[in-house]
């Protein structure tokens, strides 16, 4: 038993996020007669869900510090039609274009971060008149109008990885991709063991971390095979590689440097992190301006994918972001939550819509399906923590994302000194039991 709990991270309850999302897909490729798990299904659920995931790996920090961003979707929008007009009247190359609209959600963040941070109005409050200020910039500017985008700057969002190499009849990037996943888990174990080893603690035996290998091998190499194998011309797309891209930097940097940690600490208790040298004001605006910055590449990811700029993008974006944010394990008074845990929560309402879509379920009742699952999965988590048990999610995403996320509190251990980093830590540990 206690082998299996090792596989399982330490505790089988705490892949139950992992677990809901196998089993949606599972239950949707039965129920669509093997339509969920195809080359070209996968593909579009990358390509249409990408820029709600990107906006879900910003709206976490947000969360966590203990902040909302209401503004999002107007703001993507917003950049989006500046940056399509750019090119088109300017005539400005589109990789120009992207630097403009990065630069502008940078501009955009700074605005909003100097108003929560160093004005003190509540997020919700500026996010608010934002979600205001910038649906209306992007009418007025756009004048209500579509503007197309350029070839170049649609490959952003609807690009593929292209051919390389001999013809194999499989695109040998994305098998490349794949096999290099597959040898970063085997590495990843394989060092997790010397360490365990080196420190004298108790090492597992070899068949519990085979077994953990085959398996998260499996599903790569089955998802690097859809991919690979899809209709001539297609392959992994390059909105699901930036995803991926930006899920690594951002866990790493959320987990792994003190920027991060600081982040969790003025979450868990603003007064005790700036008594302990976290500069909170700080913290709070790079959050506020890293997620507009975010919020521009969302929008013209998602402009790239359909071609041209319109007046109704980026609506509601904000309400699919913060859902995938809370799905995925983070605590609405902040401190709490993992980057990893919001993109497993973005995937779960990804596939429920998608599946929804396949079985042709309305917009109405896929709204109404989707209202509940968040309900529900929040309220689990809550019940879980109010009965003194670790989160549920937390603890899906301590083992992949890092962090601290589902330890419980050692009351017998002695309390820290109050340094940065023991600050950082404890608030995390604190708010998540």
């Amino acid at each position: 038993m206690n082998s299996l709990k090792q596989i399982f991270g330490g505790n089988t309850r705490q892949f139950g996020m992992i677990f809901a999302l196998v089993a949606l897909v599972l239950f949707f490729q039965w129920r669509t007669g093997g339509k969920m798990l195809t080359s070209v299904n996968m593909m579009n659920l990358f390509n249409g869900n990408s820029y709600i995931l990107i906006l879900a790996i910003g709206m976490v920090l947000v969360i966590i510090a203990g902040h909302i961003d209401l503004s999002v979707g107007s703001v993507a929008a917003f950049v989006g039609i500046v940056v399509a007009i750019a090119m088109r009247d300017w005539g400005i190359p589109w990789y120009l274009g992207v630097v403009l609209g990065l630069a502008l959600g940078a501009l955009i963040g700074m605005w909003q971060g100097f108003w929560v941070a160093y004005v003190g109005i509540p997020a919700f409050i500026v996010t608010l008149a934002g979600m205001l200020i910038f649906r209306g910039a992007n009418q007025s500017v756009g004048n209500s109008l579509t503007v197309p985008v350029p070839e170049g700057f649609r490959y952003l969002g609807a690009g593929y990885l292209p051919e390389v190499g001999p013809n194999i009849g499989y695109n040998n990037l994305s098998l490349l991709m794949g096999f290099a996943l597959v040898g970063f888990v085997i590495y990843n174990e394989l060092r997790s063991r010397r360490k365990l080893e080196k420190i004298n603690a108790e090492v597992p035996p070899m068949w519990v971390p085979v077994t953990k290998v085959v398996l998260l091998s499996a599903v790569i190499l089955y998802a690097t095979y859809l991919f690979a194998t899809g209709r001539p011309g297609t392959s992994f797309p390059v909105p699901g590689l930036i995803l991926g891209v930006l899920v690594i930097i951002y866990a790493f940097i959320s987990n792994k440097t003190v920027a991060g940690r600081h982040v969790y600490a003025v979450g868990g208790n603003r007064h005790a992190a700036e008594l302990s040298g976290v500069q909170g004001k700080r913290v709070n605006f790079m959050v506020m301006m890293n997620m507009s910055i975010l919020a521009a590449l969302a929008g013209m990811i998602f402009v790239g994918r359909s071609t041209a700029s319109g007046p109704s993008d980026g609506v509601g974006w904000e309400l699919d972001a913060i859902a995938a944010v809370f799905i995925g394990g983070a605590a609405v008074t902040g401190g709490v939550g993992t980057v990893v845990g919001s993109i497993i929560g973005g995937l779960v309402m990804a596939v429920l819509n998608n599946g929804l879509q396949l079985l042709g379920a309305g917009a109405d009742d896929t709204q109404i399906i989707k209202g509940l699952v968040l309900l529900i999965a929040v309220a689990f988590d809550v019940y879980s923590k109010s009965q003194g048990k670790p989160s549920i999610i937390g603890l899906i995403t301590r083992r992949f994302g890092g962090g601290d996320d589902g330890r419980k509190v050692d009351t017998e251990a002695p309390t820290p000194a109050p340094t940065e980093q023991a600050v950082g830590t404890k608030q995390v540990i604190s708010h998540d039991v």
